[in-house]
């Protein structure tokens, strides 16, 4: 059995502001998974263009997810930090990819039914291929693990089974090749933490998102400390207190997000926080989540505003992390495309003549 060497991948798209959602449902997961394994973590630009983009917006909203992860304690000295177009071996695997996957399969995507809407003839081929290259972000890494919320594990899963018709499809010329009995590792989603899925401070029912008309509806990772206390004074609630255990939760979904909310910043529990606040008003709760979010947000949107002032030192750190993520990548796609029958890729014949 073919050993995959651990390692994680992740990345965070640049379309509009960043949120607590981000934040608690990716981010300091990120943070966390730096001392278990070695980890890549990457700005997916080129996932952001499934859909429209203004050039100018695009450029800034790289950065300043660039600068979240940083901010938020990712190290891009001990890990990568970088943007998904510096490195073509993303768009080359894609296409394989692409070859491998079936119609069928990536019909079955949910969020493209969501995306495209009711008007799907409109939609881009990017948009409905997007699995496709995210399972080529992911494997180009042979990335073990990838922390990723619900609403992304049909793509991994989708990446799991690319992976697999990759290497039943090649099983002889993997072997022929000396590269065992996978070429592609069945990546393992990480879901766990009390915060996978924050939801909306308007509707409890829909996930916190930036495309959210009502700025209410979240908290961006660069509003300060009295826009922060404002959103979750402003939260929908119930008029009932807070239950003192979880099932007391169950068809309140608005409660339910709060508490949940509280708990993934105390690095707590639901029913801790319900143990504590049980029986509390929501007068008596809502200070305190405000108080706990601001603390622990605004040292983060400081270091944001620090970094985003200064363009071409994040610039640097991006070019830096493509630079490390193409050497890690360059030869899996060289592996991938001698296994499919290409002729011998430009750089190795670079690399032969150099050593010749």
């Amino acid at each position: 059995m073919t050993a995959f060497e651990p390692r994680v991948f992740s990345g965070v798209q640049p379309t509009g502001n960043l949120h607590l959602g981000n934040y608690l449902g990716a981010i300091t997961r990120f943070v966390a998974l730096q001392d278990s394994y070695p980890c890549i973590y990457c700005v997916v630009d080129m996932h952001a263009i499934t859909v429209w983009q203004e050039p100018e917006e695009l450029t800034n909203a790289i950065r300043s997810v660039a600068a979240a992860f940083i901010a938020a304690g990712i190290d891009p000295d001990k890990h990568v930090i970088f943007n998904q177009s510096q490195v073509h071996e993303h768009a080359e695997l894609a296409w394989i990819f692409n070859c491998v996957a079936r119609m069928g399969w990536l019909n079955r995507m949910t969020q493209f039914k969501e995306k495209a809407g009711k008007d799907r003839e409109n939609a881009s081929v990017g948009l409905f291929a997007y699995p496709s290259l995210m399972a080529a972000d992911i494997l180009a890494y042979k990335a073990t693990h990838v922390p990723v919320g619900e609403d992304q594990k049909q793509h991994l899963e989708l990446t799991r089974d690319i992976a697999q018709k990759f290497n039943y499809d090649f099983a002889e010329r993997i072997a022929e090749l000396g590269f065992g009995d996978a070429y592609f590792p069945l990546t393992e989603p990480i879901i766990q933490g009390p915060a996978t899925r924050i939801m909306s401070l308007r509707d409890g029912s829909k996930k916190m998102s930036k495309s959210d008309p009502s700025d209410y509806s979240r908290i961006n990772l660069t509003d300060d400390r009295d826009a922060i206390s404002q959103k979750i004074r402003k939260a929908k609630t119930d008029p009932e207190p807070l239950p003192s255990e979880l099932k007391g939760l169950e068809s309140r979904p608005e409660a339910q997000n709060l508490v949940g909310i509280y708990a993934a910043l105390a690095n707590s529990t639901s029913e801790q926080v319900l143990t504590d606040f049980g029986g509390a008003p929501f007068a008596t709760f809502k200070p305190a989540l405000a108080e706990l979010a601001v603390e622990m947000l605004a040292p983060v949107n400081a270091e944001m505003r620090r970094l985003l002032a200064d363009p071409g030192h994040l610039d640097q750190i991006l070019a830096k992390g493509a630079d490390q993520a193409a050497e890690i990548a360059a030869p899996v796609i060289d592996g991938a495309k001698d296994i499919v029958g290409f002729v011998t890729s430009r750089r190795k014949r670079t690399a032969e003549r150099s050593v010749a």
